[in-house]
């Protein structure tokens, strides 16, 4: 049974959310004390948290990069906040997804189920295990990994599936639509600056291994792998 925690001070709506995602066959943990979230994080282990931004004490930004230190899992936004800068700094402070109250709790579940599948892959197939050599770098994309000559990272779900769609297209450029195709499908619109702010993550994971400068940005296209000392063929 995969484990939901929720990280929302409205007792009501973190009741209603709680009975509506367990009658779908899941665990589900609401934080009680928010003056000790990450102990209640580690505690419980979860498979996903759904974060409020608004909370006691330190804000949804705070705990989000906090519990990036330590977890890959997929962390989604939901609060009344529907101001662009809002989605960014989620996303940037480590966020997969954001959803705006009020929301429709057919729309959460299918966000849970979905971002579940890229985490884990539930409905995958169990087979060996896929590794990608590209460039110089390889990706682990089940693990979420990147190697990088010596060095290794951890990735979060949307950094691993760009990284994935680079190395795939390789040395041809990834589209900027493909892009939000294969990380954003269930969705009908998404702000450009979604995108840019997961492409600045990317870069930074990739100069963390030592790959510095490594995505390329093609005006009017898209963007390309670009490691040093790799020939494109």
């Amino acid at each position: 049974m995969q484990k939901i925690m929720i990280i929302e001070d409205d007792a009501k709506i973190a009741g209603l959310l709680q009975a509506y995602i367990e009658k779908y066959g899941f665990d589900v943990y609401k934080i009680a004390n928010f003056d000790c979230v990450l102990d209640e994080f580690h505690a419980y282990k979860p498979d996903l948290v759904l974060l409020d931004i608004n909370l006691p004490s330190f804000d949804g930004f705070y705990w989000c990069r906090q519990i990036r230190k330590d977890s890959i899992c997929p962390v989604l936004f939901i609060s009344a906040r529907d101001g662009e800068m809002d989605q960014v700094m989620a996303l940037e402070n480590g966020g997969d997804d954001y959803i705006t109250k009020p929301f429709y709790y057919e729309v959460v579940m299918a966000k849970i189920r979905s971002h579940l599948r890229r985490a884990y892959g539930e409905y995958a197939v169990k087979a060996e295990e896929r590794i990608l050599h590209t460039a110089g770098l390889i990706l682990y994309p089940e693990r979420m990994e990147l190697a990088y000559e010596e060095a290794m990272t951890v990735l979060t779900a949307k950094e691993a599936a760009i990284i994935e769609m680079l190395m795939e297209r390789y040395p041809r450029v990834a589209s900027r639509e493909a892009l939000l195709e294969k990380l954003w499908d269930n969705q009908t619109y998404v702000d450009e600056n979604t995108l840019n702010v997961n492409i600045t993550r990317v870069r930074k994971k990739l100069q963390e291994v030592g790959a510095v400068d490594a995505v390329e940005t093609v005006r009017g296209a898209g963007y390309r792998l670009n490691v040093p000392g790799e020939e494109k063929r």
